[in-house]
C-alpha cells in the first residue's frame, strides 16, 4: 500500500479479481504427409520437416508446391481450406532422396531452327541453380551475332557472371566457362559447320532453372511418421504447435501401399496408433482417422473389430473414401479417390465458426466432393455406427454429407465428437486463462475471484447453447471454498477448484411416435 504524507486527493488503480476468459481456438488442423518439395526459406530447417503454419491454399503452394503424383496431402489440405478451414500446420515427411546427379538445362535459341545450342550442367549434384541470359548490343559494323552474358544464380544471389561470350572464337562460351566456373559446365550443341553469319542474336534472353533429376523414392515406415519431438519431425514434432486441435495423416495410404498394390495394414495400424497416442498425450487435440480404401461395409466392420481395436475419446474414424476432381498436372484420370480426413477437418472448422464447437460436425455437406467410393445403406450403417465408424453418404439433392458424429471411445460419456471437443476447449481455456492465480495469496479473496471468473465464462457458454439446462445452475457449477481447499491442501500450496458442466449431446436418433387418433362419440 502507498504511504501518504501530504494532504490531497489520490487515485489508486485496484485490479479486478474477475478476469475475462476467451475461448481457446478449436479449428487449427495439422496434416502429416508428403509434399512436392520442401520450403527453401528457412536456413535452420533446410529439409522443411518442422511444422509450418499456412493460412491459405496459395500460401501452401508457395511453400510446399502444388498437386503431384504420390502425395495425397496437397489434396487434403486443399479440401480443408475449401470446406471452411483457415489455419493448418504442415508436417512434411521425406519420402524421396535426391538422385545424386547433376542438374541440367539446355538454353533455347531465338531462331527455332538452331534448336537448343548450349547445354549447361551443374558441377555439384542436385544443385539449385538458375541461369540468366542477356544479349549485348551489337556495333553497327559488327559481323555475326552479338555477344551474350551468362550469369549463374543461387536463389536470387549472383555467384558467377561471364560477359561477352560467343559460340566459337576466343570468347567461346564452353572454353571460358569450363575453365573458370566452379558451379557449371557448358557444352556447345551446334555443329561446327553451322552458319551463324546471318544471326543477330543466338540465345533467347531470360532466366532459366536447371532441372534436377527425378528424386529416388525411399520407403517410409511407422517411425518416420511418428517422428521425434526433440527433432521437431513427424507427428510428435507437433508438440511445439500448441494450438493444434485436429490432426490427420492423409498420406498413410501412399506409404502403406506395397509394390503389388496390396495394403500393409500393420503399418496402417502402427501409424494410427501413434497418432492416437499423440493426441491422448496432448488432450486439446483429436485425430481424424481414415479407413483403408476399397473395403466393403462387412470388411471395414471386421477390420475395426479384429485389427483396429482402438478405444479412445480422442480419435474418430470416417468411411468410405471420397472422389474428387484430379488436379495433378499431366494425369490422364479425370477424378481420384482420396481419404476424407482433410475435407472432414474443414467441416469441423466450418461448424465451429458457424455454430460452435458444441455442435456435432455432422449432417453437413462436403464441398468439392464428386462421389463416394461406396454408397452404403441405412442397414449397413447400423452395423458401423455402434463401432464408432462415421459414414459419409450421398443424399440426392441434399448432397454428400457426413452422417456420423462418434468417437472411438467405449465410454458412453465420451462417445460424441462435440462433447469431447467442448471439454477440450473449456479445459484449454481454463488452463490458459487462470495463470494469473499462480502464487496469489491462497485465501477467500482468491477463491471468490476464481469462482467469478469461471462462472462468467461458463454462463456465457450456457447462453450460447453450449450447455444443457433451463437455468445456469442446471448447466454448470463451480466450487472453490474451504471444502475443496482444507488447511492441509492450502499448506501444500494447492488451490483446488471443482467445475462441472452439462454438455449438449446431439439428437442422433430422432423418433416421432405417431398413432391413429380414432373418433369417438360424445
Amino acid at each position: 500500500m502507498p504511504t501518504y504524507t501530504a494532504p490531497g486527493v489520490y487515485i489508486e488503480e485496484v485490479p479486478s479479481s474477475q478476469k475475462v476468459l476467451s475461448s481457446a481456438p478449436t479449428a487449427v488442423a495439422a496434416f502429416v504427409g508428403f509434399t512436392e518439395r520442401a520450403p527453401f526459406d528457412d536456413a535452420s530447417d533446410p529439409e522443411g520437416l518442422a511444422p509450418r503454419l499456412v493460412t491459405s491454399w496459395t500460401q501452401f503452394e508457395a511453400l510446399y508446391g502444388g498437386f503431384v503424383e504420390g502425395a495425397v496431402l496437397p489434396l487434403s489440405v486443399y479440401g480443408f481450406f475449401l470446406n471452411g478451414g483457415n489455419l493448418a500446420y504442415i508436417v512434411r515427411i521425406p519420402n524421396a532422396k535426391p538422385a545424386g546427379e547433376p542438374s541440367r538445362l539446355s538454353l533455347p535459341a531465338i531462331d527455332r531452327a538452331l534448336g537448343l545450342p548450349i547445354a549447361i550442367e551443374s558441377i555439384e549434384a542436385d544443385a539449385n541453380i538458375r541461369v540468366a541470359v542477356e544479349n549485348a548490343e551489337s556495333a553497327d559494323d559488327a559481323e555475326g551475332p552479338s555477344p551474350f552474358t551468362i550469369t549463374i544464380l543461387e536463389g536470387d544471389q549472383i555467384v558467377e557472371s561471364f560477359p561477352g561470350l560467343t559460340i566459337g572464337g576466343p570468347n567461346d562460351a564452353a572454353t571460358v566457362i569450363n575453365k573458370t566456373s566452379t558451379k557449371v559446365k557448358v557444352e556447345i550443341k551446334l555443329e561446327a559447320k553451322t552458319d551463324l553469319s546471318s544471326q543477330l542474336e543466338i540465345l533467347k534472353p531470360g532466366v532459366y532453372d536447371l532441372e534436377k533429376a527425378a528424386p529416388v523414392s525411399v520407403p517410409v515406415n511407422g517411425r518416420k511418421f511418428a517422428g521425434s519431438e526433440s527433432a521437431r519431425t513427424g507427428i510428435n514434432g507437433l508438440a511445439i504447435a500448441e494450438d493444434v486441435t485436429i490432426v490427420a495423416v492423409p498420406d498413410l495410404v501412399t506409404a502403406a501401399t506395397r509394390a503389388d498394390g496390396t495394403l500393409d495394414l500393420d503399418l496402417w495400424k502402427a501409424v494410427q496408433t501413434a497418432l492416437i497416442a499423440h493426441c491422448e498425450l496432448h488432450p486439446n487435440r483429436m485425430a481424424i482417422l481414415d479407413a483403408p480404401p476399397g473395403f466393403s461395409p462387412q470388411q471395414i466392420k471386421e477390420w475395426r473389430s479384429d485389427t483396429a481395436q482402438y478405444d479412445s475419446a480422442f480419435a474418430t474414424l470416417y468411411y468410405p473414401w471420397i472422389k474428387v476432381e484430379n488436379p495433378v498436372p499431366g494425369s490422364s484420370a479425370a477424378d481420384v479417390l482420396i481419404p476424407p480426413s482433410g475435407h472432414v477437418a474443414g467441416v469441423w472448422a466450418r461448424t465451429d465458426e458457424t455454430r460452435g464447437v458444441w455442435k456435432a460436425p455432422a449432417n453437413d455437406t462436403l464441398r468439392g466432393v464428386l462421389d463416394v467410393e461406396r454408397n452404403i445403406t441405412q442397414n449397413e450403417q447400423s452395423l458401423l455406427n455402434p463401432l464408432g465408424i462415421n459414414a459419409i453418404r450421398p443424399f440426392g439433392t441434399r448432397g454428400i454429407r457426413i452422417w456420423g458424429a462418434r468417437t472411438l471411445a467405449s465410454d458412453t460419456d465420451w462417445q460424441y465428437i462435440n462433447v469431447r471437443r467442448l471439454f477440450n476447449m473449456i479445459e484449454s481455456t481454463i488452463l490458459e486463462g487462470t495463470q494469473w492465480a499462480v502464487f496469489e495469496p491462497n485465501d477467500v479473496k482468491l477463491w471468490e475471484g476464481v469462482i467469478r471468473t469461471l462462472t462468467g465464462y461458463l454462463h456465457g457458454l450456457w447462453q450460447q447453447g453450449a450447455l444443457f439446462g433451463s437455468s445456469a445452475s442446471q448447466a454448470f457449477f463451480v466450487n472453490c471454498d474451504a471444502t475443496t481447499n482444507p488447511p492441509e491442501s492450502v499448506d501444500a500450496g494447492k488451490l483446488v477448484v471443482e467445475v462441472g458442466i452439462a454438455p449438449v449431446k446431439p439428437a442422433e436418433f430422432v423418433v416421432f411416435r405417431i398413432s391413429q387418433n380414432k373418433q369417438t362419440g360424445n
